[in-house]
């Protein structure tokens, strides 16, 4: 929402703006990542699967985006991003605790992952939304676990489009590195927060950005 169209008005290419800003994220995304694990959040080994396929997911949209015109998704993940944050607005009882799964989780979550991670390396914006939505709406964890597994399948989204973008060299590595010093401190201080204060912060933040998202996409575009 952010990082991406400052790095567009400074004047890089769209792919090296992707690029760049996955390359920066990944920092922070894994202080935060580690700091859900560390604090029992996150089950790494229920989570391999999914961090593979959505690593794959991700590899393939990077190549994809390199090739296509992306100018569609510009409608469409504004109006995606209006209904989480509806459902994040109004649904009842979404809490920490966890519920009664709608899919099962070993078989549906590496399914998820990959999907999600295709449209993160082909386009980006909203990713943490789709995933934290699908780990409470169709997996039933809890707001506070539900980011800390987002947080996981977000760093392998960006870890696997990175596996195309670095050797590809689309990263801007002098913005990037200034970019990741602020993702150190930023990533660990934000997870500790969302676990510390949980759904009553998370939830509404979820509502805020994805609106917030969802608006700048309808109005640059």
């Amino acid at each position: 929402m952010l990082s991406v169209p400052a790095l567009l008005s400074a004047g890089l290419p769209p792919v090296a703006a992707l690029a760049t800003n996955k390359m920066q994220s990944i920092i922070g995304t894994t202080m935060a990542a580690t700091t859900y694990w560390r604090k029992g959040m996150v089950s790494l080994r229920a989570l391999v699967p999914a961090i593979l396929l959505t690593m794959a997911g991700s590899l393939f949209g990077a190549l994809t985006v390199k090739h296509i015109d992306t100018s569609a998704l510009n409608v469409a993940v504004p109006i995606a991003l209006i209904a989480i944050a509806g459902y994040f607005m109004f649904a009842p009882r979404l809490t920490d605790a966890d519920r009664a799964a709608r899919l099962s989780f070993p078989i549906y979550v590496p399914i998820v992952g990959m999907v999600v991670g295709f449209y993160d390396g082909l386009f980006g914006p909203g990713t943490g939304s789709f995933l934290t939505l699908a780990f409470v709406a169709l997996f039933g964890l809890g707001v506070t676990r539900a980011a800390g597994n987002t947080k996981v399948l977000n760093l392998a989204s960006n870890f696997g489009a990175l596996l195309l973008f670095i050797p590809s060299g689309d990263v801007v590595w002098q913005v990037a590195i200034v970019m990741a010093i602020g993702q150190i401190a930023g990533g660990y201080l934000g997870a500790l927060t969302g676990i510390r204060f949980g759904a009553r912060l998370i939830r509404p933040l979820v509502v805020i950005v994805s609106i917030a998202m969802a608006l700048r996409l309808l109005l640059v575009h």
